[in-house]
């Protein structure tokens, strides 16, 4: 059986303040759904709900992943049960180079370590699919990447994690469209029976390159409407403001 998210009734707060007032959602594997709605509606406050970011206070409702109420557990613990979150705003981490981190957080979602032989074939390969050069290897992560490097390491996380559930939060802010490009190759290269994907994103541009099977449409913290991949095309001529 397909293990899946299901978010039913969540609210939360963040400093005092309700975001999600009330949202449901199922993203199962092997499905891609994109969550679109305009600056303020919470998107991202999901994406780090989600997650298990402390500053985001569950205070209703609850997010189950494989049937398992996940609201109480830390944000390594979601990551070992298979949930990932790609952040709009990738920090930097000096003085950590890309390897070492990618190895630490490979080794500690599996109950083996990785062979370093087979988790540096797999990290190559990565890159190579999203064209990164090897000078990524001894870089520390994210200091001095571009906004572009940044959002491509951040799939490369997702590569080399093997996540079943990714939220993917606004992965095509700040990219040219070269970037957009890759960063969506390398997106609909882990796209299967596998892995569900949950895209959120303000713009349309890049459902252009990855192919939604379902498009949710989120205002005043809840989705209010929800299509297929034509949905979009809908929001692209006529904006939010008939959902608000």
């Amino acid at each position: 059986m397909s293990a899946q998210i299901q978010i039913d009734g969540l609210r939360v707060e963040v400093e005092g303040k309700e975001i999600l007032t009330g949202l449901d959602l199922i993203v199962k594997q092997g499905e891609t759904h994109a969550l679109m709605g305009p600056n303020g509606s919470g998107k991202s406050t999901l994406a780090y709900a989600i997650a298990g970011h402390p500053a985001y206070e569950v205070t209703g409702g609850s997010i189950l992943f494989d049937g398992e109420d996940v609201t109480e557990m830390a944000p390594d613990e979601r990551a070992q049960v298979g949930l990932f979150l790609a952040m709009q705003y990738p920090t930097e981490i000096p003085g950590v180079s890309m390897t070492n981190f990618l190895r630490t957080a490979v080794n500690a979602t599996r109950e083996e370590d990785l062979p370093v032989r087979e988790f540096m074939t797999n990290l190559r390969a990565g890159m190579a699919d999203l064209k990164m050069d090897d000078s990524f290897l001894s870089r520390n992560v994210n200091e001095g990447f571009s906004g572009g490097e940044k959002k491509r390491f951040e799939i490369l996380q997702m590569a080399m994690l093997e996540p079943r559930i990714a939220v993917l939060d606004e992965t095509d802010s700040g990219l040219d469209v070269d970037a957009l490009k890759v960063v969506s190759t390398g997106v609909n290269q882990l796209a299967g029976p596998d892995l569900g994907i949950l895209l959120i994103t303000h713009y349309t541009r890049i459902l252009n390159y990855i192919t939604p099977d379902h498009v949710h449409v989120m205002t005043g913290g809840r989705i209010v409407k929800t299509g297929g991949a034509d949905l979009a095309e809908v929001l692209e001529e006529e904006g939010y403001e008939q959902f608000s």
